[in-house]
């Protein structure tokens, strides 16, 4: 990688926004803070799409822990230096990306917005924000690379309890372009999720987020009727396979030989499993507690980040989600040795309140932000970012 600079994106974000506000009295229609972002986002949802996006497993003390662990964590500024420039760029399985943040894997979320994860596609391809594609979507897979064009774009997949689903999932997903396979494994059974169970509320029981299995060649063959023609059967038949609790690490070893693509196995937290995991074949790990959805009383994931890094950094790629709200915590994460960091709930509140716009809003300002913070802390380049740049709080 050559040293060559990013575009200033934290000048330009901030001239923009100025120049609306002070020239055509326009202040920014999508909240900038994230507590104002939440909150109107949440008012445009109606209750069961808000309490689903929002929710988390059991009282939602993992997801209080995934923000208390970054409030431990201070960044000490080194200042009189020359800031002017900045490489965000990293390198991520070959691929260069023009920053280290990507998309998360959130599925369903045409619950918030009629154009779903196609208006997301669309703001990620404007701004060529990597994209880590929900297997649990209301549009197939094919069609949203088509979105994204050259955007990188990696394909979540659910380890389903009909082999045959998983494995036309992984063909699909090369077929379709994809650069990575995702496996996530902290969904062995759904949580405990009281805001949903409050509202007795699963979207896929309406039908929501199954096309890529609606889709599917091998989930088709398994049905007496099409889905376009029995619905509730298509359903139930997800309901069915979805997901496998019977799943070991065979399956981990399994995918790395069904795929040339890179494997990344999301939701570790563990040392011993990010090591059985690169032990196992995979290219990547991504520390994560599925955005404290899955297990109350789970340690917050930038916790388990240092832990996993130190037992595994350079022998494979290391992501993290959960709980990321801003660009200072993404360059906290990257100081503990994240190669990237997967934004999750903010963009979902973006596109809740402007679809696409809203989306490529959110992301614009968490990429200035994230660009801003990195200059006033007196650094120049994500590759240089490591630990010094962090005090732990006493």
């Amino acid at each position: 990688m050559t040293s060559n600079p990013s575009e200033p994106y934290g000048e330009h974000r901030q001239q923009e926004i100025y120049a609306m506000g002070t020239l055509a009295d326009q202040p920014p229609e999508i909240p900038v803070r994230w507590a104002k972002l939440e909150r109107a986002a949440l008012e445009a949802m109606d209750d069961r799409a808000a309490a689903y996006v929002a929710g988390g497993a059991g009282s939602g003390e993992t997801m209080t822990e995934n923000r208390r662990a970054f409030s431990e964590w201070r960044i000490v500024p080194r200042l009189l230096r020359d800031v002017s420039e900045r490489d965000l760029r990293v390198e991520v399985f070959g691929q260069q990306w023009d920053f280290p943040l990507q998309i998360a894997p959130i599925g369903v979320q045409s619950i918030v917005h009629e154009e779903g994860v196609l208006a997301t596609a669309r703001a990620a391809a404007d701004l060529d924000v990597p994209i880590c594609l929900s297997s649990v979507s209301s549009s197939p897979v094919e069609e949203i690379t088509a979105e994204l064009g050259d955007t990188p774009a990696w394909f979540q997949l659910y380890w389903s309890s009909d082999r045959s689903i998983t494995e036309s999932f992984v063909q699909r997903a090369e077929d379709a372009g994809c650069d990575a396979i995702v496996l996530t494994v902290d969904v062995p059974i759904l949580g405990w999720r009281e805001q949903d169970i409050e509202q007795g509320y699963l979207p896929m029981l309406d039908g929501e987020g199954i096309a890529n299995y609606t889709t599917d060649p091998a989930f088709r063959a398994g049905l007496d009727e099409p889905p376009e023609e029995n619905t509730e059967a298509a359903i139930q038949q997800f309901l069915d396979v979805f997901g496998d609790p019977t799943i070991t690490w065979d399956a981990v070893s399994d995918l790395c030989s069904m795929t040339d693509l890179p494997v990344v196995v999301k939701g570790l937290l563990h040392p011993d499993d990010a090591e059985t995991a690169v032990d196992r074949g995979v290219d990547g790990i991504t520390v994560s507690n599925h955005g404290g959805r899955q297990v109350d009383g789970a340690i917050g994931a930038l916790d388990a980040l240092p832990r996993i890094v130190d037992r595994v950094g350079g022998r494979a790629g290391v992501f993290f989600d959960s709980g990321v709200r801003s660009g200072s915590d993404a360059l906290t994460a990257l100081a503990l040795g994240a190669d990237a960091v997967g934004i999750g709930r903010p963009f979902v509140y973006g596109l809740a309140l402007d679809g696409a716009d809203g989306v490529r809003a959110v992301l614009a300002n968490l990429r200035a932000d994230l660009d801003l913070t990195l200059s006033n802390a007196g650094r120049t380049s994500i590759a240089d970012i490591d630990r010094s740049l962090l005090v732990a709080r006493e």
